[in-house]
């Protein structure tokens, strides 16, 4: 599996299919290691690529994880894009990657063609992003299984620096990434998630505000499943992600 350099740092990532450019990214504490479902369903219509962001996966690792993470991950997606021999892209994020997907169709907009972002918010409370670091301390065998298998023998290190992240995001009150700039997004953007997904409370009325504020916006919620529901209810996801792919313009 291929590599490319930046000016600080490399980046893996996978690639399978052939036709336009389809960039999956990951969410908190997973990687491109996880998306082998979606990168061989994709595959039938697009060249489907996803990557390890700075610090996970098979990606060079960075001791400290700085605030501007994500900016960072959007600007060395919009890298590949160009690396790979693409003008644009179609960008699928799921979780923490959603909202990657968001800032760079804000950062970075003559990258993008068009934006599925799963199972993510605009703003997510301090109280949430507490609790989501708690509740990785309370590690089982599947957990840790799927961590080693995201990102090797020192997936400890990587959780560790990712939770030190969010909750370097609380002290604020509130993780705002967005900062109102969803208005700013000219693309086409497809938002889901699972009405039942415990990590995201009143995510329906919260994509549904997120909503009004994009121009050229779909939301599509499931009444079953969970965080996130790429993975909780796949053939829900894939449907909705395919027709709006499909139909997508910029």
């Amino acid at each position: 599996m291929p590599y490319f350099s930046l000016k600080d740092h490399r980046i893996f990532y996978r690639e399978q299919g052939a036709g336009p450019l389809l960039l999956i990214l990951p969410g908190n504490t997973a990687s491109s290691a996880c998306h082998a479902g979606e990168l061989e369903c994709f595959a039938r219509h697009y060249r489907v690529v996803s990557f390890d962001f700075w610090g996970t996966g098979q990606s060079d690792r960075l001791a400290s994880w700085p605030e501007t993470w994500w900016e960072t991950g959007a600007y060395d997606a919009a890298a590949l894009i160009e690396h790979l021999g693409e003008s644009q892209a179609f960008i699928m994020g799921t979780s923490s990657g959603g909202i990657v997907a968001l800032l760079l169709a804000i950062l970075i907009p003559e990258r993008v063609r068009a934006v599925i972002a799963d199972s993510c918010l605009e703003r997510y409370p301090a109280a949430l992003l507490r609790m989501v670091v708690a509740e990785r301390k309370q590690r089982n065998e599947k957990q840790i299984a799927f961590w080693q298998f995201a990102h090797g023998d020192d997936w400890q290190q990587v959780v560790e620096a990712d939770s030190q992240l969010l909750l370097k995001a609380s002290e604020s009150g509130v993780f705002d990434w967005a900062q109102g700039r969803l208005q700013n997004i000219h693309c086409p953007v497809l938002l889901t998630a699972s009405l039942y997904d415990k990590s995201l409370p009143d995510v329906g009325v919260k994509l549904c505000r997120m909503a009004e504020q994009i121009p050229e916006c779909r939301v599509f919620l499931v009444n079953a499943g969970d965080h996130p529901l790429m993975w909780s209810r796949q053939k829900d996801f894939f449907y909705a992600s395919e027709s709006f792919l499909k139909n997508a313009v910029i």
